[in-house]
């Protein structure tokens, strides 16, 4: 399918603001819809941007529109389709980027829904396929016909699967996730699904499904029978189709994520202690992404290796095991991920509880990327949602510095504000330059290790603190007289400021010692 093509269909009512002709000629793959000012990361090579234009506001400058335009010309997409409705016209500024930067521009009105043009396209797509010779496939042409059609009605991927098999006897045939989830299942195979294992059982095995994922919310195409049950090319064929399906949804997806990036931006943003006391603020972001108006909720903080993406698709495909607990996935305005869900009733088991069980199956899909994620207390109205995202953000920072990279063989973590029982692990989520100035300071002199005195004192600061300021137990331990101890401790005390004898003295210095730099 061109761009010229969708001028043609008359119900859409589309108008080209600017366009050449061999632009208007190029090919279209598929079709993604976003209303980012940046599209960049989520675009293909070959796909038509539709955008409702919501990134734009009356008086911004040329250079904003450039920004968007050269991210769609980067990208490969071959046309801007942009959508009249939220400003009455496209702005005068996109025009002029779009001719400046050689991309086609289409108006699209306001009584032309993005999703009719999402179907024609895929649909003209798929026709164009099954008119093609049928020795070029291995599935019969009335198959595709058919898979054609209910992939332009956005049909179940399980329907999808039934009518693929159903010429060969409809083998047990389903779709799974790196983790293990079922994502869709034919008829034949109901049975097999529901007697399957735990999360990671049988995960990343079969035909993986080409299509835009990351190591952990990849598809799997897999024959439970054996693959010798359908030939080689029906089943890439069908992978295929499964890919197409994901490519649609991937527009909804993303959507999805917007509105939960905008709840979060709006907890962020209100504190419990602010105007908004109530949580009255909250109440249409909570309804734009799918969660009830009354708690309780809880919020998680994810991380990933360096890549937010991989941290979103790590916590989506998590919560996904999850039935009946209903959930936003979005990005933080400090460019971190985090979830917002909403809690189970009296007697179910505790959500966070049951993720942190998957946790281990998510880890195996990249062993080697640090995988951690921090959870808030749970928040028993729309008020407390900021206070759970401080806490879930702090549990985070605290795991992410007790183990700030994940070795082969070791457990990614999540942890709970209910795990953070020590001193030591409430420091822990302290900015690594935060602890290393309180420790420099509250040590003064003693924090300079490189000279020998100075390593003595400390190790026996820490050895009098770890006996309880015993000087009998302190000299016991360490092989000295008890007047050694007397004097070593004597010298911190002038050194540090600090008296021993007191108890938040006692406790500064601890904390000191935690914090030092490496340890």
């Amino acid at each position: 399918m061109h761009v010229t093509d969708l001028l043609q269909l008359e119900a859409l009512d589309l108008a080209v603001l600017w366009a050449e002709d061999d632009l208007l000629a190029r090919e279209i793959s598929g079709v993604t819809a976003t209303d980012l000012a940046d599209p960049s990361r989520f675009l293909q090579q070959g796909e038509i941007v539709l955008s409702g234009l919501v990134w734009w506001q009356d008086g911004d400058s040329r250079a904003k529109a450039d920004r968007f335009v050269t991210a769609l010309r980067t990208a490969g997409a071959p046309a801007l389709l942009a959508g009249e409705e939220t400003h009455g016209a496209v702005p005068d500024a996109l025009v002029e980027s779009c001719r400046a930067h050689g991309l086609a521009l289409l108006a699209v009105p306001a009584h032309t829904s993005f999703r009719a043009i999402t179907d024609e396209v895929y649909l003209r797509q798929w026709g164009d396929l099954s008119r093609r010779q049928d020795d070029h496939y291995a599935l019969p042409g009335n198959v595709r016909t058919e898979l054609s059609r209910l992939l332009a009605a956005s049909a179940p991927l399980d329907a999808l699967l039934d009518q693929a098999l159903a010429h060969l006897g409809g083998p047990a045939c389903s779709v799974v996730s790196a983790t293990g989830r079922t994502v869709a299942v034919a008829a034949s195979a109901a049975a097999d699904a529901r007697a399957a294992g735990p999360a990671g059982t049988g995960a990343r095995t079969g035909l993986r499904v080409d299509a835009e994922s990351s190591a952990y919310d990849a598809w799997y195409l897999r024959l439970p029978g054996g693959a010798d049950q359908v030939p080689p090319r029906v089943l890439y064929e069908i992978a295929d189709v499964v890919a197409r399906y994901r490519q649609g949804r991937a527009g909804r997806d993303a959507a999805v994520r917007r509105r939960a990036t905008e709840l979060l931006a709006a907890i962020d943003s209100t504190p419990a202690t602010g105007g908004d006391s109530d949580g009255k603020s909250l109440m249409t972001p909570l309804r734009a992404c799918g969660l009830p108006e009354q708690g309780p909720y809880r919020v998680i903080s994810a991380v990933a290796g360096q890549r937010p993406d991989d941290a979103t698709a790590a916590l989506t495909e998590a919560l996904r095991h999850l039935p009946g607990v209903r959930f936003a996935v979005g990005q933080l305005p400090d460019g971190g991920t985090a979830a917002v869900l909403h809690e189970p009733g009296a007697g179910e088991p505790d959500a966070v509880r049951r993720l942190a069980d998957l946790w281990p199956a998510l880890h195996a899909c990249a062993p080697s990327r640090a995988l951690h994620a921090g959870a808030g207390d749970p928040a028993a109205t729309a008020a407390d949602l900021h206070g759970s995202l401080v806490q879930a953000r702090y549990a985070l920072s605290a795991v992410r510095l007790e183990r700030p990279s994940v070795e082969p063989g070791a457990a990614a973590r999540l942890v709970t504000m209910a795990d953070l029982t020590s001193l030591d692990a409430l420091l822990a989520g302290i900015p690594t330059d935060v602890r290393a100035v309180f420790s420099a300071r509250t040590l003064g002199p003693l924090a300079d290790e490189s000279r020998a005195a100075h390593r003595v004192l400390l190790e026996t600061l820490e050895a009098f603190l770890a006996h309880n300021a015993s000087w009998a137990r302190t000299a016991e331990a360490m092989h000295l007289h008890v007047n050694t101890v007397h004097y070593r401790v004597q010298r911190i005390e002038f050194l540090t400021g600090r008296d021993l004898s007191r108890l938040d003295h006692k406790l500064d210095l601890r904390a000191a010692l935690i914090c030092r730099p490496g340890r």
